[in-house]
């Protein structure tokens, strides 16, 4: 058959499926994180007209999740230095989402809590009392039994639950398989390759997919995608993981995010093509409301985060680079990153 100027041949196969065939899932959801992890580039000090705008954007644009923020202990992080999106306090949640209902709306709402880094027991509330509909879970190979613990919690409390092992690239096989055995047998309903450092390339998504998908099979667990882009390669790593099979995949609106920031979200919709998705919407809140941020923060895929990218380390370093005075001096940087090795 023709399409698209091409003709589909698949030995003992017909395809009937109208273009674009390979990149529609209807059970491939996107989480929208552009609140919660852009957030980690001004304390998340964002104001409530552009989380509702976030908010109002995935609701028109078909998005499936948005997560919201952090529910992290405001003994750690003083709510005097960092705004209301690192805690998710459910006043604050109400004040701008208030009346959220995932069944009216098709949008669920979510928030992240760190192993180490929440008072989950206390901020954890009933999920019949908060408008938040997920409870995703963040932790390093050290912490799963804390993280499984963080997982139970939220699923007695009524949320839907993901986990998301953090700087994959960093640790060993062996601790990675400690990790999914344990998260296999608690009742996650996600397991996420997240690359934290956005050191991976397409051959390593290939391994962890594999790796993944072997150790949660039988248990009903879908696999998700939270790429970072310090080479760039943070849509790619995630166009490579859907097409492998993963049903749950991260973006924000523009990248935004830490350091070189996110999956873009207005690519990876125009990649899946999935009627449901409108692109128009992202697209006005990218002129409206996200663009205007680059005056006053700073976040996107320059020197210094391809240089922590290929060396597998945390941009925290060229973070602290670019607020200096020499921040376009990336030879300097190199230089200082390479003489700690």
């Amino acid at each position: 058959m023709q399409h698209g100027g091409f003709k589909i041949i698949v030995p003992g196969k017909i395809m009937t499926d109208k273009a674009p065939w390979i990149t529609y899932r209807p059970e491939l959801k996107v989480l929208d994180c552009t609140v919660r992890d852009g957030g980690l580039i001004n304390n998340h000090l964002f104001t409530d007209e552009l989380v509702r705008g976030v908010y109002d954007t995935c609701l028109a644009a078909g998005i499936d999740a948005m997560e919201i923020g952090y529910k992290n202990s405001p003994r750690l992080f003083s709510k005097d230095e960092f705004g209301p999106w690192r805690h998710c306090d459910e006043d604050d949640l109400n004040r701008v989402v208030g009346g959220h209902d995932s069944t009216q709306t098709g949008l669920k709402l979510a928030a992240m809590a760190d192993a180490g880094k929440s008072d989950w027991k206390e901020q954890i509330v009933p999920s019949d009392q908060s408008v938040l509909d997920m409870i995703r879970v963040a932790f390093y190979a050290h912490q799963v039994s804390e993280a499984v613990e963080m997982i139970c919690h939220a699923h007695e409390m009524g949320y839907e639950t993901m986990a998301n092992l953090m700087a994959v690239s960093n640790i060993n096989e062996s601790e990675i398989d400690a990790v999914l055995e344990a998260v296999s047998d608690s009742p996650a309903g996600t397991m996420v390759i997240v690359d934290s450092f956005g050191h991976l390339h397409r051959e390593q998504i290939d391994m962890l997919y594999k790796k993944y998908s072997e150790a949660l099979a039988g248990t009903g667990k879908d696999i998700g995608i939270h790429a970072h882009n310090n080479m760039q390669l943070a849509f790619a790593n995630t166009i490579e993981a859907i097409i492998l099979g993963s049903n749950r995949a991260d973006a924000t609106m523009a990248g935004l995010g830490r350091g070189a920031g996110n999956c873009p979200m207005e690519l990876l919709l125009g990649f899946l093509r999935n009627p449901k998705f409108k692109l128009r919407p992202v697209i006005q809140l990218l002129r409206d409301q996200i663009a205007p941020l680059r005056e006053t923060v700073e976040w996107g895929p320059l020197v210094p985060y391809n240089i922590t990218g290929q060396m597998n380390r945390h941009p925290r370093a060229a973070m602290e680079f670019r607020a200096g005075d020499e921040k376009d001096d990336f030879l300097k940087f190199y230089d200082n990153m390479v003489s700690d090795i």
